[in-house]
Parts: structure tokens; sequence; C-alpha cells
């Protein structure tokens, strides 16, 4: 079946998948120009041909798709209930878009670093094991400043109110 066939799953859907997201992009933002479409598409054909060239980008974006699309299912089953429920999705309340790009930001950086290996790295960073302890030290300084600088700058909104 075609569907099944490796050239067709890991060559020509994610080069055409870049090909029409950064035409696209270019076509909206007018980086290049206005009425520039053909510019556009030899850049986005450039830059889709370069996917299919390079084997580790292009296996990202072949292991980040699946999830990607079973992460809009279950988004689409929650819609779904929820419009049943509360009728109109339009009038949704600002909490739950809120939430809902929180969750995507999330999921997506997740998939991301689980696709790409990064995140045995930043495992291994904060076991300790393959690097030395001044990067954990570093990596837990950065987040305990983070994490005051939020307490601080939440404390002076309401002060303000």
């Amino acid at each position: 079946m075609i569907f099944d066939n490796p050239f067709f799953t890991e060559m020509l859907l994610p080069f055409l998948l870049v090909f029409v997201v950064v035409f696209a992009i270019l076509q909206k933002s007018k980086i290049l120009g206005e009425g520039k479409a053909q510019i556009d598409a030899i850049v986005a054909l450039v830059i889709g041909l370069l996917l299919i060239g390079l084997p580790q980008p292009r296996n990202i974006i072949v292991g980040i798709m699946p999830w990607m699309a079973v992460g809009v299912a279950v988004i689409l089953v929650f819609l779904i209930l929820y419009g049943f429920v509360a009728g109109d999705l339009s009038k949704a309340p600002d909490w739950m878009k809120i939430t809902f790009g929180i969750l995507a930001g999330i999921f997506t950086i997740v998939i991301v670093l689980y696709i790409s290996g990064l995140g045995n790295i930043i495992l291994d960073w904060f076991s300790g094991s393959g690097s030395s302890d001044i990067w954990v030290n570093a990596v837990m300084i950065l987040l305990i400043i983070g994490a005051m600088a939020v307490a601080i700058m939440s404390g002076r909104k309401k002060k303000d109110d």
C-alpha cells in the first residue's frame, strides 16, 4: 500500500508539510515582500529539500506528527463534549483558553524533548550522571531565581490593585 511506503511517510509527507507551512508563513508575514509568491515558493522549496536531505530534523518531524495527531484528537473530543454541555464554544471562558494554551505548550515541549532525545540529556543533568555537578547546580539556581521572580511579580500586581 502506498501509505506504508517509507518514501511516502519519510520523504514526501514531511517535505509537503514543511513546504506548505513555510510558504504560508512567508505569504502571511510578507517578510520577502508583497506579491513575491515565486520567491516565497523557492525559499519554501529549498527549506523543504534541506529537511529531506538531513535525517535528524526529518526524523524529529516524522516522530512528532503522530503525537500531534493524538493531541488534536484529544482536544477535539473534549471540545465536542464541552459543546454538548455548554453550548456555544465561542463563549468559552478565558481560563479555559489559557489552560489549553499552557497544556498544548507543555505537550509540545515534552514531545519534542522525547522525540529528539534531549529529554534523556536533561534527565542526566538532574541525576548528575554524564555531567559535572556545576551544571546541575546552575540549573537549580536558575529555577529558584525564576520561581522567586514569579512570586515577587505576582505579589506586586496584587498590591497595585
